[in-house]
């Protein structure tokens, strides 16, 4: 399986899209700082956001997809399924 998710950090100010094979180990990477860059330096901790495919090919195109959107579609796939912006990890 291959995720494509979007995560936040607390106040809904930030978001970032990414890629993975593993999401729960993803999560738990962005949420302990793992590695430097983006997500630790704006502290996007939340997970807002995912779908998944057996391809790997449609989840790169589904998320540079998604990074193209505006700040409204984002905004509007993330209300479609997580109206209050929940974080989704917490039954990890």
């Amino acid at each position: 399986m291959y995720y494509v998710y979007m995560m936040s950090n607390w106040n809904d100010k930030v978001l970032y899209t990414g890629i993975t094979n593993n999401l729960e180990r993803r999560v738990y990477e962005h949420k302990n700082k793992l590695t430097k860059g983006f997500t630790a330096k704006y502290n996007i901790n939340k997970l807002v956001y995912f779908e998944y495919t057996e391809d790997v090919t449609a989840a790169i195109s589904r998320e540079k997809q998604i990074k193209g959107w505006c700040r409204q579609n984002k905004n509007e796939l993330i209300e479609n399924t997580n109206p209050e912006w929940k974080d989704l990890s917490e039954g990890f």
